[in-house]
């Protein structure tokens, strides 16, 4: 037996975003307030994850809300030369306000406005639910610059993303605006069958989690969005069993170690790596999955 064909449609609908939408709008009035002691600042509040990316179902809880710095970044400079990565520091300064000092002055404010509703997390500021709001996620950022080439100011070329520091002091970088344009540009050229089918996909997870056959934590919706970003177009379409029997078949049989991000900057699965999957967990979520459509 397979999955059928009303399950998978069933599983393809996007959740309900209604109580998501006004969540979100609390929380950009309470973070954008004139009376904040950051608002002098140069910062802007943006969404990103599964609502920000259409890609929600029905049990997804959470809106990942993003208030980023922008006088402030980070810099990575791996991929410059030793000669531009003499001008980059010789022309650099110090920031005035600090990542550290945003992040406070955030947390103390949300503190202030929500009270004990507000806990932190190993990313990001965590703000129960209540009432008409749900569960939220605010992450505290500043702009990153992966460099490719330097010479001046006047004379520079990077990718721009977010750079963050987890619980344990150690930063993380990414570039979640390059994800969801990436992810909305397969949408479009799949002929909207990309995210119709990553909705799939975290259902299934979703499902087999309640079913105790995999744990909570093996594929978190982001390595799902990018996992599915590396199947080729013309794997998806068709018929709902087609198109899941055709976009799992190839996953399992494909090089995972070439697979990327949905942002296009770094690779899927690392063995290290704070941004990416570990290979064995992918693998290990793809054979679930197989089991699971063969058992159905």
């Amino acid at each position: 037996m397979t999955i059928s064909e009303d399950q998978l449609k069933t599983w393809a609908k996007q959740g309900p975003t209604a109580q998501f939408t006004a969540t979100y709008d609390t929380l950009k009035n309470c973070l954008n307030d004139s009376n904040s002691p950051y608002y002098p600042k140069d910062f802007s509040v943006f969404l990103q994850g599964s609502y920000k990316n259409d890609s929600n179902v029905y049990g997804d809880s959470d809106v990942d809300v993003v208030i980023q710095l922008n006088q402030t970044y980070y810099s990575d400079l791996s991929n410059l030369s030793e000669e531009d990565k003499k001008l980059y520091n010789a022309a650099r300064s110090g920031a005035g306000y600090t990542l550290d000092q945003f992040k406070k002055d955030v947390t103390g404010w949300l503190v202030k406005k929500y009270g004990t509703d507000v806990q932190p997390g190993t990313k990001a500021i965590y703000i129960k639910g209540n009432g008409s709001r749900r569960n939220a996620d605010v992450l505290v950022c500043c702009k990153h610059r992966r460099y490719i080439r330097f010479k001046s100011w006047a004379d520079q070329h990077y990718y721009e993303g977010i750079s963050f520091f987890n619980s344990g002091g150690m930063r993380i970088d990414n570039f979640p605006t390059q994800h969801s344009d990436n992810c909305t540009k397969k949408h479009q050229d799949s002929k909207n069958w990309y995210k119709h089918t990553v909705r799939i996909y975290k259902n299934l997870r979703n499902t087999m989690i309640e079913k105790k056959l995999v744990e909570d934590s093996l594929a978190p919706s982001y390595f799902l969005e990018g996992l599915l970003w590396n199947v080729p177009l013309d794997h998806f379409g068709g018929k709902e069993q087609q198109n899941f029997r055709d976009t799992l078949e190839w996953l399992w049989m494909a090089d995972r170690s070439k697979f990327t991000c949905a942002n296009d900057l770094y690779y899927l699965c690392h063995p290290t790596s704070l941004v990416t999957w570990r290979a064995e967990q992918c693998e290990k979520f793809l054979s679930k999955a197989i089991d699971y459509w063969n058992e159905a």
